[in-house]
């Protein structure tokens, strides 16, 4: 049995949300650790927060929050 396009457009929907949730859970990680971490030990990983994970946290943030408005977006100039 065939499915349908809308059918596998949800499911890739899903599948997108769910990396993109991860993602977020995983950079938000060592973000904690930057922050309940004591000041002396900071210094060493502080350029990767700053510039990699709080990014990416920011933009899959974003993603799942307007995500559906970028895509309607890319869809009208497209057609």
């Amino acid at each position: 049995m065939a499915q349908s396009a809308y059918a596998l457009n949800i499911v890739n929907r899903g599948i997108t949300r769910s990396i993109f949730r991860w993602i977020h859970i995983i950079c938000g990680i060592p973000i904690l650790g930057y922050i309940y971490d004591s000041p002396s030990d900071t210094h060493n990983y502080a350029f990767s927060v700053r510039y990699f994970f709080l990014p990416l946290l920011l933009l899959s943030g974003l993603w799942m929050w307007k995500g559906h408005l970028v895509r309607r977006l890319v869809a009208r100039r497209s057609a």
